[in-house]
């Protein structure tokens, strides 16, 4: 009997090729610790929010004025102007600043997302549905007395056009943050954290 080693062939790479696809295709997951560094290009991530936090943060802390201060005094926080060409979601970095400050205990914060909840809650209580020994009294809210504001920059640099067999990348990264006495209009502390990265990548590749 005839046997066609050719065909054989062909059937063995078709079925490898094919348990080849099949198992790259497949997905594997793993918990990582939000403390790693992870870094899948040059672009902002998750690792550059919890660097530039806890630096701006630990600076805020222990220095004038809030390392004088033991009276826990109320800030709020406006939100981080994007100035970069990414959309980039910095409240999460508002929100991380506030927390953090919040878990030192050296300051306390007005609730400026909330307002119009508050307010609402304030009318509803009012309109006569609720009991008058139990409403909250009108025109008790505490003021702020400082003011945290920031911006997010950056800048992206590429390789001139040449022959290489890499392209390679520069992102710069700046984020400043300014603490506002409302009282005064006076900048009272400033600080700023830079990031830079250069990634390097094939001009041939997934």
């Amino acid at each position: 009997m005839f046997r066609n080693p050719i065909g054989k062939s062909i059937f063995f790479v078709c079925a490898m090729t094919a348990v080849f696809i099949m198992t790259g295709c497949s997905a594997t997951t793993r918990d990582i610790s939000p403390d790693e560094a992870i870094h899948y290009d040059e672009g902002y991530d998750f690792t550059d929010k919890h660097a530039i936090v806890s630096s701006l943060v630990e600076s805020l802390l222990n220095k004038p004025p809030l390392v004088t201060r033991y009276d826990r005094p109320v800030i709020i926080v406006y939100n981080v102007a994007n100035r970069t060409s990414e959309h980039i979601e910095t409240d999460g970095i508002t929100d991380d600043i506030r927390q953090q400050i919040l878990q030192s205990g050296k300051a306390r914060f007005v609730n400026k997302v909330q307002r119009d909840n508050i307010e609402k809650e304030t009318s509803y209580q009012y309109g006569g549905n609720v009991a008058a020994e139990t409403r909250l009294q009108r025109a008790r809210q505490v003021g702020a007395e400082y003011l945290i504001s920031g911006t997010l920059r950056s800048i992206k640099k590429k390789q001139p056009k040449q022959f290489r067999l890499t392209k390679k990348t520069l992102q710069y990264y700046s984020l400043t943050l300014e603490l506002t006495d409302l009282q005064t209009g006076l900048i009272e502390w400033t600080d700023n954290v830079e990031i830079v990265r250069e990634s390097s990548k094939p001009f041939i590749g997934w």
